[in-house]
């Protein structure tokens, strides 16, 4: 643990960080995705690098994703909000679900070990990248969302499996609406609003749970790194315009099978951990 002190060592980890938040924002504005599902898999790998304990290698990775999407939350539903593109009525129904899944995945994720939350997080990037590297078009299973009691069980999945990976609200939530006939436009506009919903109370769970947590590195609050905060935070949102950029030179589709390639290594990197 001394090795964390080292100045050398600290350097490293804000330059690795800095490059976190460069790779995140590059593939969000290239391939529309958010940040935790590219923010999460990359400090996984970077932190046995780097010597960080294993045990508490996940829980530093979801933890710091969660707080970097706080502010890209704000400017994103910001943004969708002003253009009108915001589905409110159908976001004021998921609200009080998604708020309730976040709790119950926050304190699910606090109270797994390492591996069990890996595991979770492998399961869902597996799925995420065989949906990114398989599907060509949308497709839909419902022309609307169901209501009441189903509507509420979404709306908790959402929220549960989002806190435990780590990522906002457009990985998951996306697709599903988009399967229950919300235009991709509203339903990327509505999700970026759960990114709000998810980050801020998931992002306080992980500062409580990890409060007296001794093999963080320095410069953390709980599972939080705030050099990785106040670093990926800013370069992806400088990166995120050359990725848009990219998007209009080099065809989308090649490079989002790329990306769901990376997530399929990373998931199966995970479950070999885990079992052998």
């Amino acid at each position: 643990m001394e090795h964390m002190n080292d100045p050398a060592w600290l350097a490293a980890l804000a330059v690795l960080m800095a490059l976190t938040g460069l790779v995140s924002g590059t593939l969000a504005g290239l391939l529309g995705v958010g940040g935790g599902i590219v923010i999460v898999p990359v400090l996984f790998n970077i932190f046995p690098f780097l010597g960080i304990p294993e045990a508490v290698q996940m829980k530093l990775a979801v933890g710091t994703s969660l707080a970097t999407i706080i502010p890209t939350s704000i400017q994103s539903s910001r943004k969708h909000f002003a253009k009108g593109a915001v589905d409110v009525p159908l976001l004021k129904s998921l609200i009080p679900s998604i708020a309730i899944g976040v709790i119950l995945g926050t304190v699910l994720a606090l109270w797994l070990k390492g591996p069990a939350l890996s595991a979770v997080f492998a399961t869902i990037a597996l799925l995420v990248a065989l949906n990114m590297g398989f599907t060509g078009v949308d497709h839909k299973v419902a022309d609307k969302l169901p209501g009441g009691a189903a509507r509420q069980g979404i709306g908790t999945f959402i929220g549960a499996i989002s806190a435990m990976m780590g990522i906002g609200g457009g990985t998951v939530g996306v697709p599903i609406l988009s399967m229950f006939g919300t235009p991709i436009r509203s339903a990327v506009a509505t999700a970026s609003v759960f990114g709000l919903i998810i980050s801020i109370p998931a992002t306080i769970g992980f500062i409580w749970g990890g409060w007296n947590e001794t093999l963080t590195p320095p410069f953390s609050l709980g599972y939080v790194n705030l050099i990785g905060f106040a670093l990926i935070v800013p370069t992806s949102l400088l990166s995120t315009p050359w990725g848009v950029h990219l998007a209009h030179t080099i065809p989308p589709l090649a490079l989002k099978r790329a990306f769901a390639i990376f997530l399929a290594l990373t998931a199966i990197r995970m479950f070999y951990g885990l079992f052998f």
